[in-house]
Protein backbone atom coordinates (compact mmCIF):
# COMPACT_ATOMS: atom_id res chain seq x y z
CA UNK A 1 0.00 0.00 0.00
CA UNK A 2 1.67 3.37 -1.15
CA UNK A 3 0.48 6.79 1.10
CA UNK A 4 -0.08 9.23 -1.21
CA UNK A 5 -0.70 12.70 0.52
CA UNK A 6 -2.84 15.20 -1.43
CA UNK A 7 -2.81 19.00 -0.73
CA UNK A 8 -5.26 21.36 -1.26
CA UNK A 9 -8.13 18.82 -0.99
CA UNK A 10 -10.88 21.48 -1.67
CA UNK A 11 -9.99 22.77 -5.01
CA UNK A 12 -10.89 21.35 -8.46
CA UNK A 13 -7.66 19.13 -9.21
CA UNK A 14 -7.68 17.49 -6.15
CA UNK A 15 -11.78 16.87 -5.82
CA UNK A 16 -11.37 14.73 -8.88
CA UNK A 17 -8.65 12.76 -7.50
CA UNK A 18 -10.85 11.76 -4.84
CA UNK A 19 -13.37 10.97 -7.55
CA UNK A 20 -10.74 8.48 -8.84
CA UNK A 21 -8.96 7.42 -5.59
CA UNK A 22 -12.02 4.31 -5.48
CA UNK A 23 -10.36 2.77 -8.42
CA UNK A 24 -6.97 2.66 -6.26
CA UNK A 25 -7.42 -0.34 -3.71
CA UNK A 26 -3.55 -0.01 -3.80
CA UNK A 27 -3.10 3.49 -2.84
CA UNK A 28 -4.03 5.31 0.49
CA UNK A 29 -4.76 9.05 0.23
CA UNK A 30 -4.16 11.60 2.89
CA UNK A 31 -6.06 14.83 1.81
CA UNK A 32 -4.67 18.27 3.83
CA UNK A 33 -5.97 21.89 2.99
CA UNK A 34 -4.38 25.03 4.82
CA UNK A 35 -5.99 24.36 8.02
CA UNK A 36 -4.59 20.76 8.60
CA UNK A 37 -1.36 21.44 6.52
CA UNK A 38 0.04 24.93 6.13
CA UNK A 39 2.44 24.24 3.28
CA UNK A 40 4.35 27.44 3.93
CA UNK A 41 4.96 26.92 7.10
CA UNK A 42 8.81 24.65 6.73
CA UNK A 43 8.17 23.25 10.47
CA UNK A 44 4.84 22.34 10.09
CA UNK A 45 5.64 20.21 6.85
CA UNK A 46 8.26 18.74 8.40
CA UNK A 47 6.26 17.82 11.53
CA UNK A 48 3.47 16.51 8.92
CA UNK A 49 5.74 14.24 7.42
CA UNK A 50 6.94 12.65 10.31
CA UNK A 51 4.25 12.03 12.22
CA UNK A 52 2.11 10.56 9.62
CA UNK A 53 2.71 7.01 7.74
CA UNK A 54 5.49 7.09 5.48
CA UNK A 55 4.53 9.22 2.40
CA UNK A 56 5.65 7.59 -0.73
CA UNK A 57 3.88 10.52 -3.03
CA UNK A 58 3.33 14.22 -2.69
CA UNK A 59 0.71 15.49 -5.11
CA UNK A 60 0.85 19.49 -4.69
CA UNK A 61 -2.67 21.04 -5.59
CA UNK A 62 -2.58 23.92 -3.06
CA UNK A 63 -1.64 26.87 -4.76
CA UNK A 64 -2.51 30.92 -5.33
CA UNK A 65 -4.70 31.21 -8.40
CA UNK A 66 -6.48 34.16 -8.31
CA UNK A 67 -4.57 35.42 -11.29
CA UNK A 68 -5.64 39.27 -11.03
CA UNK A 69 -5.69 39.46 -7.28
CA UNK A 70 -2.07 38.39 -7.21
CA UNK A 71 -1.22 41.54 -9.04
CA UNK A 72 -1.85 43.30 -5.86
CA UNK A 73 -1.22 40.57 -3.46
CA UNK A 74 2.52 39.70 -4.55
CA UNK A 75 4.52 38.38 -1.13
CA UNK A 76 1.20 35.80 -0.82
CA UNK A 77 1.22 34.39 -4.68
CA UNK A 78 5.33 33.85 -4.24
CA UNK A 79 5.04 32.59 -0.31
CA UNK A 80 2.19 29.82 -1.25
CA UNK A 81 3.14 28.95 -4.84
CA UNK A 82 6.87 29.08 -4.67
CA UNK A 83 8.16 28.84 -1.11
CA UNK A 84 5.10 26.50 -0.20
CA UNK A 85 6.55 24.24 -3.41
CA UNK A 86 9.96 24.62 -2.04
CA UNK A 87 8.75 23.50 1.79
CA UNK A 88 7.39 20.21 0.38
CA UNK A 89 10.01 19.59 -2.24
CA UNK A 90 12.48 19.75 1.26
CA UNK A 91 10.60 17.62 3.35
CA UNK A 92 10.25 14.65 0.25
CA UNK A 93 13.95 15.18 0.11
CA UNK A 94 14.01 14.73 3.73
CA UNK A 95 11.57 11.74 3.82
CA UNK A 96 12.22 10.05 0.57
CA UNK A 97 8.93 10.84 -1.15
CA UNK A 98 8.32 11.85 -4.87
CA UNK A 99 6.65 15.28 -5.67
CA UNK A 100 4.07 15.57 -8.10
CA UNK A 101 3.69 19.50 -8.70
CA UNK A 102 1.28 21.31 -10.53
CA UNK A 103 1.87 24.56 -12.79
CA UNK A 104 0.80 26.63 -15.49
CA UNK A 105 0.69 27.16 -19.41
CA UNK A 106 1.09 30.95 -18.00
CA UNK A 107 5.07 30.60 -17.12
CA UNK A 108 5.04 31.28 -21.46
CA UNK A 109 4.39 34.85 -22.54
CA UNK A 110 2.24 33.76 -25.14
CA UNK A 111 4.37 35.44 -28.55
CA UNK A 112 5.27 31.99 -29.86
CA UNK A 113 3.01 30.63 -32.63
CA UNK A 114 3.39 27.06 -32.24
CA UNK A 115 2.61 24.94 -29.10
CA UNK A 116 5.20 25.63 -26.22
CA UNK A 117 7.46 22.46 -25.49
CA UNK A 118 9.29 21.21 -21.91
CA UNK A 119 12.54 22.89 -23.70
CA UNK A 120 11.49 26.54 -24.17
CA UNK A 121 12.13 29.27 -22.70
CA UNK A 122 9.93 30.65 -19.82
CA UNK A 123 9.28 34.13 -20.00
CA UNK A 124 6.26 34.25 -17.70
CA UNK A 125 4.04 37.74 -17.95
CA UNK A 126 1.96 38.24 -14.62
CA UNK A 127 2.67 37.51 -10.75
CA UNK A 128 0.74 34.51 -10.99
CA UNK A 129 2.97 33.13 -13.75
CA UNK A 130 6.35 34.11 -12.35
CA UNK A 131 4.88 32.60 -8.92
CA UNK A 132 4.42 29.47 -10.28
CA UNK A 133 7.58 29.46 -12.48
CA UNK A 134 9.65 29.90 -9.55
CA UNK A 135 8.02 27.11 -7.52
CA UNK A 136 9.73 25.22 -10.30
CA UNK A 137 12.80 26.76 -10.15
CA UNK A 138 12.67 25.43 -6.31
CA UNK A 139 11.49 22.28 -6.77
CA UNK A 140 14.42 21.53 -9.48
CA UNK A 141 17.00 23.25 -6.94
CA UNK A 142 16.38 21.24 -4.01
CA UNK A 143 14.85 17.57 -5.25
CA UNK A 144 15.81 14.82 -7.82
CA UNK A 145 12.45 12.48 -7.38
CA UNK A 146 9.84 15.28 -9.04
CA UNK A 147 6.81 15.44 -11.59
CA UNK A 148 6.41 19.01 -12.82
CA UNK A 149 2.97 18.84 -14.73
CA UNK A 150 2.11 22.22 -16.37
CA UNK A 151 -1.52 22.54 -17.67
CA UNK A 152 -3.92 24.72 -18.84
CA UNK A 153 -7.42 26.21 -18.65
CA UNK A 154 -8.66 23.56 -15.66
CA UNK A 155 -12.81 23.04 -15.59
CA UNK A 156 -14.63 20.61 -14.15
CA UNK A 157 -17.55 19.68 -12.22
CA UNK A 158 -15.49 21.06 -8.88
CA UNK A 159 -14.25 24.72 -7.43
CA UNK A 160 -13.89 27.73 -9.40
CA UNK A 161 -13.19 27.74 -13.15
CA UNK A 162 -13.91 29.09 -16.49
CA UNK A 163 -17.47 26.65 -17.09
CA UNK A 164 -18.71 26.95 -13.71
CA UNK A 165 -19.03 30.66 -14.30
CA UNK A 166 -20.09 31.06 -17.37
CA UNK A 167 -23.02 28.13 -16.79
CA UNK A 168 -23.17 30.96 -13.81
CA UNK A 169 -23.63 33.47 -15.86
CA UNK A 170 -26.20 31.81 -18.24
CA UNK A 171 -28.73 32.00 -15.62
CA UNK A 172 -29.65 35.32 -15.14
CA UNK A 173 -28.39 36.83 -18.67
CA UNK A 174 -29.43 36.65 -22.26
CA UNK A 175 -25.91 38.23 -23.67
CA UNK A 176 -22.79 37.25 -22.85
CA UNK A 177 -19.26 38.75 -24.07
CA UNK A 178 -15.88 36.62 -24.28
CA UNK A 179 -12.38 37.05 -25.07
CA UNK A 180 -11.84 35.74 -28.84
CA UNK A 181 -7.85 36.82 -29.75
CA UNK A 182 -6.18 34.23 -26.58
CA UNK A 183 -5.48 30.69 -27.27
CA UNK A 184 -5.36 28.20 -25.34
CA UNK A 185 -6.56 24.70 -24.34
CA UNK A 186 -9.55 23.74 -21.95
CA UNK A 187 -8.44 21.08 -19.83
CA UNK A 188 -10.59 18.50 -18.37
CA UNK A 189 -9.18 18.05 -14.28
CA UNK A 190 -10.26 14.63 -14.38
CA UNK A 191 -8.01 14.20 -17.00
CA UNK A 192 -5.22 15.06 -15.56
CA UNK A 193 -6.01 13.42 -12.42
CA UNK A 194 -6.54 9.98 -14.16
CA UNK A 195 -2.55 10.98 -15.36
CA UNK A 196 -1.18 11.88 -12.27
CA UNK A 197 -2.85 8.77 -10.64
CA UNK A 198 -1.40 6.61 -13.94
CA UNK A 199 2.46 7.96 -12.80
CA UNK A 200 2.10 6.59 -9.48
CA UNK A 201 0.35 3.18 -9.94
CA UNK A 202 2.90 2.36 -12.85
CA UNK A 203 5.74 3.91 -10.55
CA UNK A 204 7.10 5.89 -13.38
CA UNK A 205 10.48 7.02 -12.40
CA UNK A 206 11.45 9.22 -15.80
CA UNK A 207 11.35 12.78 -13.31
CA UNK A 208 10.97 16.28 -14.56
CA UNK A 209 8.97 18.27 -16.53
CA UNK A 210 5.94 17.80 -18.77
CA UNK A 211 3.50 19.51 -20.60
CA UNK A 212 -0.08 17.91 -19.90
CA UNK A 213 -3.40 19.40 -21.13
CA UNK A 214 -5.79 18.01 -23.63
CA UNK A 215 -5.38 18.21 -27.43
CA UNK A 216 -6.31 21.00 -29.73
CA UNK A 217 -6.67 24.43 -29.69
CA UNK A 218 -9.28 27.43 -28.86
CA UNK A 219 -9.99 30.59 -27.61
CA UNK A 220 -11.96 31.53 -24.56
CA UNK A 221 -14.95 32.74 -26.88
CA UNK A 222 -14.83 29.05 -28.35
CA UNK A 223 -14.49 27.62 -24.97
CA UNK A 224 -17.85 29.60 -23.70
CA UNK A 225 -19.45 28.14 -27.54
CA UNK A 226 -18.70 24.95 -27.03
CA UNK A 227 -19.95 24.78 -23.02
CA UNK A 228 -23.43 26.56 -24.63
CA UNK A 229 -23.78 24.22 -27.67
CA UNK A 230 -23.08 21.20 -25.18
CA UNK A 231 -25.29 22.13 -22.67
CA UNK A 232 -28.54 23.38 -24.47
CA UNK A 233 -28.36 26.96 -23.54
CA UNK A 234 -29.19 29.65 -25.98
CA UNK A 235 -27.72 32.78 -24.96
CA UNK A 236 -26.34 35.93 -26.82
CA UNK A 237 -22.55 34.95 -27.60
CA UNK A 238 -20.46 37.81 -28.39
CA UNK A 239 -16.56 37.91 -28.98
CA UNK A 240 -14.27 40.34 -27.86
CA UNK A 241 -11.20 41.41 -28.04
CA UNK A 242 -8.60 41.48 -25.23
CA UNK A 243 -8.19 45.29 -25.26
CA UNK A 244 -12.08 45.44 -24.51
CA UNK A 245 -11.57 43.42 -21.79
CA UNK A 246 -8.79 45.06 -19.82
CA UNK A 247 -7.26 43.00 -16.36
CA UNK A 248 -5.10 43.85 -13.83
CA UNK A 249 -3.10 40.65 -15.32
CA UNK A 250 -1.93 40.13 -18.73
CA UNK A 251 -2.49 36.73 -20.68
CA UNK A 252 -0.58 35.13 -22.48
CA UNK A 253 -1.86 35.45 -26.09
CA UNK A 254 -0.76 31.97 -27.18
CA UNK A 255 -0.13 29.44 -24.44
CA UNK A 256 -0.81 25.76 -26.47
CA UNK A 257 1.32 23.46 -24.89
CA UNK A 258 3.37 20.40 -26.64
CA UNK A 259 1.79 16.86 -25.16
CA UNK A 260 4.62 14.90 -27.12
CA UNK A 261 6.75 13.85 -23.97
CA UNK A 262 4.39 12.79 -21.73
CA UNK A 263 2.37 10.76 -24.55
CA UNK A 264 5.46 9.07 -25.10
CA UNK A 265 6.70 8.57 -21.62
CA UNK A 266 3.63 7.67 -20.24
CA UNK A 267 2.44 5.47 -23.47
CA UNK A 268 -1.17 7.33 -23.64
CA UNK A 269 -3.94 8.78 -25.69
CA UNK A 270 -4.98 12.19 -24.76
CA UNK A 271 -8.72 13.19 -25.65
CA UNK A 272 -9.33 16.45 -28.09
CA UNK A 273 -10.95 19.40 -25.54
CA UNK A 274 -14.08 19.30 -27.44
CA UNK A 275 -14.35 15.41 -27.44
CA UNK A 276 -14.07 16.00 -23.52
CA UNK A 277 -16.53 18.29 -23.02
CA UNK A 278 -18.94 16.67 -25.12
CA UNK A 279 -18.55 13.50 -23.75
CA UNK A 280 -18.66 14.37 -19.97
CA UNK A 281 -21.54 17.29 -21.06
CA UNK A 282 -24.76 15.46 -18.90
CA UNK A 283 -22.54 14.59 -15.94
CA UNK A 284 -20.46 18.20 -15.58
CA UNK A 285 -23.80 20.72 -16.54
CA UNK A 286 -25.31 18.23 -14.06
CA UNK A 287 -23.20 18.43 -10.97
CA UNK A 288 -21.64 21.78 -11.74
CA UNK A 289 -24.10 24.55 -10.10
Amino acid sequence: MMNVLVTGSNGQLASCIKDLAKQYDGLNFIYTDYKELDICDLNQVNTFFKSNKKIDYCINCAAYTAVDKAESDVEKAFEINANGAKNLAIACREFDAILIQISTDFVFDGEKKEPYTETDVAKPISVYGASKLQGEIEIKQTLETYFILRTSWLYSEHGTNFMKTMLRLAETRDEISVVSDQIGTPTYAGDLADVILKIITTKNTNFGLYHYSNEGQTSWYGFAKAIFEASNLKIKLNAIKTVAYPTPAKRPVYSVIDKTKIKKTLNIEISSWRETINNNSNFLWTNSI
